[in-house]
């Protein structure tokens, strides 16, 4: 699934907080954002998934333009988002976070539970099937039936990306995976990541982790005050002037 921006744009008053951004993410490739707090990096992301309506600009889909799909629409299209603090069902188990993420369960219909009952019995079996397998893909069987709330930072992003895989998403947008997570598990979201990706799922991460992140993707771009600044292969980007003093401070 290819992704495309074209001069998005979002005005706040007459602030852009978000400023012309054009950008590429190739069907099945690992792209970078990064930029100081501020930069506008988690509003680009609500732009392209739809939390909010830009002000100008076009996203893409597989060459379509998809500025007027809902959030869930663009969803069901095949791109999913997660969140810098995760949005789990705290008080369901992870098994029954993973289950509720499943997409098009007739049970979730009321007229269904009585007309159509071997149906949802049959659905749910397959769904449960399904989740055993991202368990074990996650390495969260263990925990299965723990309440979410219970889980450390790193269980919780592992979980939220497991929700986006429920729904079939062939492009994911990562916001901060490895924000508060210890270095173990660091590496076992980016192995699960690179699997994926072996496998045809495209990403779109911000990250302050430059080692970690830099580690996955092809393609870096860094954003300061809403603009992209420098894009490219992630060496040559840290390795631009500009980028440095704008994010890293100029040190050298």
């Amino acid at each position: 699934m290819n992704l495309e921006l074209e001069g998005l744009t979002k005005v706040y008053g007459v602030l852009p907080v978000v400023n012309h951004v054009s950008l590429k993410v190739p069907a099945g490739d690992i792209v970078g954002v990064i930029g100081p707090n501020g930069a506008g990096k988690s509003t680009l992301f609500s732009l392209i998934t739809g939390f909010i309506d830009a002000s100008e600009g076009q996203v893409r889909l597989d060459g379509k333009v998809i500025g007027t799909l809902s959030t869930v629409d663009r969803a069901r299209s095949g791109m999913v988002r997660t969140f810098q603090v995760p949005r789990e069902f705290s008080h369901l188990t992870v098994r029954q976070n993973l289950m509720a993420a499943a997409p098009k369960q007739s049970g979730e219909r009321l007229i269904n539970l009585f007309l159509r009952p071997g149906r949802i019995r049959s659905e749910e079996r397959a769904v449960s099937r399904e989740v055993d397998a991202m368990l074990e893909f996650l390495k969260l069987s263990h925990i299965a039936q723990t309440p979410a709330e219970r889980l450390s930072g790193g269980q919780k992003k592992l979980l939220e990306l497991g929700r986006a895989l429920m729904t079939g998403a062939q492009l994911i947008l990562l916001d901060e995976p490895f924000a508060g997570v210890n270095p173990v598990l660091i590496e076992e979201i980016a192995d699960r990541i690179r699997e994926l990706n072996s496998g045809g799922i495209g990403f779109l991460i911000i990250e302050h982790d430059l080692g970690a992140l830099t580690r996955l993707v092809t393609t870096l771009h860094v954003m300061d005050r809403g603009r992209l600044i420098a894009s490219g292969e992630p060496a040559e980007v840290l390795a631009n002037k500009v980028v440095r003093e704008a994010y890293l401070g100029g040190t050298s």
